[in-house]
Order: C-alpha cells, then sequence, then structure tokens
C-alpha cells in the first residue's frame, strides 16, 4: 500500500462554511473548558474531581488549539488533530460510563453520542478536505467446487457481482466490454464508474480497468485455476485502486470497520457459497444480506432485539 499526498489550499478551506463551522465549534466547546472545567465536568454527568477537572482543562485547550488553526490558517491536519481528539474523548467517556455512579448518566450517554455524531461530521470533513489516496493493492484467493469455466461463467455475468459484493450497488452492462459500477464507499458516499474489460481468457481470466472521470480509479484481475487433484478451481484475485483521503483515510477507515482486505475476503466466501449453493447463506446474527454493512463496525455479540427479531422473522 502506497500513499500520495495533496491538500486543499488554505484559501480554499478558509471560505468553506464546513471548515468554518468546525472552527467555531472548536471555541465554544474550549472556553468553557477552560474558563470553569469544574462546572462542564458536572454538566457532562462525570463529577468535578480534580482528575476530570484536569482533563477537561486539557481537552478545552485542545480544542481551542484547533479553533485557532481552523480559523486562522486551515489546513486539513487541523481537520485530522479534531478526529484524533473525538477518539480520545469517545475513549474517556467510555471509561466515564464503565466507572460511573448513576448520578448525572443520562447526561454522560447524552454526551457521548453527541460527540459519536461530531467525530462522524469530522471524519467527513477531514476525508474530503483531504486531496489525498492511498494507493490500495489487494489481493485473495478461495477454492470453489466447481470447474473452471462453472466460476467463470459465474463471475462473467457482471450484473448478479453484488450478489456477493457486499460495496457493491449495482453493476450495468452498458456494451460487450464495457459497464457501468455504482458502490457504497466509507463514511455513507457513493461512487461510480464506468470500466472496460481489458482481457478476457474464458474459463481462464478476467482483467478490467476504470475508464477516465471515475471516483475512483481502479483495475484488477480475476485468474480461474485448476485445483490440485482436480478438486475444484482456485479464485486469484488482484485489486488496485484509489482510497481518498490518504493514508489517515485509510487509516480512519479501518478503525469504523471499513478494512479493504478483510471486505475482499468476505466477498470471495460469499461468491463461494454462490457457485457452492446456489445463494450466499444467512443467519440471525446477519439477516440482512447487504443491510449487514449498517453492522459495522462489528460489536459483541448479542440477542436480537424484539424489532430485529420481528423483521428477520418477516
Amino acid at each position: 500500500m502506497t500513499a500520495t499526498a495533496d491538500t486543499r489550499s488554505t484559501s480554499d478551506l478558509r471560505n468553506d462554511p464546513l471548515v468554518r463551522g468546525l472552527g467555531w465549534a472548536s471555541a465554544l466547546l474550549g472556553v468553557p473548558q477552560v474558563a470553569a472545567p469544574a462546572g462542564f465536568a458536572r454538566a457532562l454527568g462525570v463529577g468535578d474531581d480534580p482528575r476530570h477537572r484536569s482533563a477537561t482543562a486539557a481537552v478545552g485547550v485542545r480544542e481551542l488549539a484547533a479553533a485557532t488553526g481552523l480559523l486562522g490558517r486551515p489546513h486539513p491536519v487541523w481537520l485530522w488533530g479534531r478526529v484524533g481528539g473525538d477518539l480520545m474523548d469517545l475513549t474517556l467517556l467510555g471509561r466515564a460510563l464503565k466507572n460511573h455512579n448513576g448520578r448525572g448518566l443520562g447526561r454522560t450517554v447524552a454526551a457521548t453520542a453527541a460527540v459519536t455524531a461530531i467525530t462522524a461530521t469530522d471524519v467527513y470533513a477531514a476525508v474530503t478536505r483531504t486531496r489525498g489516496s492511498t494507493l490500495m493493492e489487494l489481493t485473495a484467493a478461495t477454492t470453489v467446487v466447481r470447474s473452471p469455466e462453472e466460476a467463470y461463467t459465474l463471475w462473467k455475468d457482471l450484473e448478479r457481482l453484488p450478489d456477493f459484493m457486499v460495496h457493491l450497488d449495482e453493476v450495468h452492462v452498458t456494451g460487450p466490454r464495457t459497464s457501468h459500477w455504482q458502490a457504497s464507499a466509507p463514511f455513507g458516499k457513493t461512487v461510480e464508474w464506468d470500466a472496460e474489460m481489458t482481457q478476457d481468457l474464458p474459463g481462464q481470466l478476467i482483467a478490467w480497468r476504470s475508464l477516465d472521470g471515475a471516483d475512483i480509479d481502479n483495475s484488477g484481475e480475476v485468474r480461474f485455476v485448476p485445483a490440485p487433484g482436480d478438486q475444484g478451481t482456485e479464485i486469484r484475485v488482484s485489486l488496485r485502486y484509489e482510497l481518498p483521503g490518504g493514508a489517515a483515510g485509510a487509516a480512519v477507515a479501518r478503525y469504523f470497520g471499513e478494512e479493504p482486505h478483510q471486505q475482499l475476503d468476505d466477498d470471495l466466501r460469499r461468491f463461494k457459497q454462490i457457485a457452492e449453493t446456489g445463494e450466499v447463506v444467512r443467519s440471525e446474527g446477519a439477516p440482512g444480506g447487504k443491510r449487514a454493512r449498517g453492522e459495522f463496525p462489528q460489536h459483541p455479540a448479542r440477542p436480537l432485539t424484539e424489532d430485529e427479531l420481528k423483521e428477520a422473522l418477516a
């Protein structure tokens, strides 16, 4: 994985409403935390003992530094600084919830929910205001109990690819060697591109690349290799694409459950299920098919709620 970096100019960001809004938000949060840390800590429901006052004041200083940077000389580094600070705040609030004495618990829960929403906004701002990209090069393989010709025919049916590629929304064939793709990207974004098939060897190889104007430049190939002892077919996939947001964007994507290597492994596991059984195997743990994307980041196992169970049974 390699990264290239470029950023929007200071003048562009100075006139950016979202960047300025985040700058003023940092200022409005930082002033009371520095001026009255005990009162601010009580408002969060975490108490005003010396440890909490010190932590609150430190967070306030950090917010004022971010405000100074975003309003004075805005740069994506300040946005990424806010993201890092948000993650620290969520960690502190998580500890506070774990050790809470019950007094003011509702305020602490509300503060945690608010910081979670702010984190999502900060991540979006940092990724979209960073003109950088990370070149992702992924490989994965699986073996299916089907002949190379059968596996090739299934993969060549491009409009069925979303059946097992969970982040892929739609594929439309637009010509003998061209197609249009739409996919879900990290942080709720949607990307589209036109692609052309660069190699097509029946039963052996399919290769493609995106055309000019793609939201995300990408290319890849799938090889269909007879498994040893005529025990089916080895599917070997290689993908290359540009992940927006630079290396920092890639790291944050992984933090929020968008790990590209795991995605590819999971896609191949679903392809194997379709090739061998005709469908993707579901369970009560993930009954919603493509709606499983909403379950990321993964959380500890728990029973379905009453509403989730009714939806699954329906």
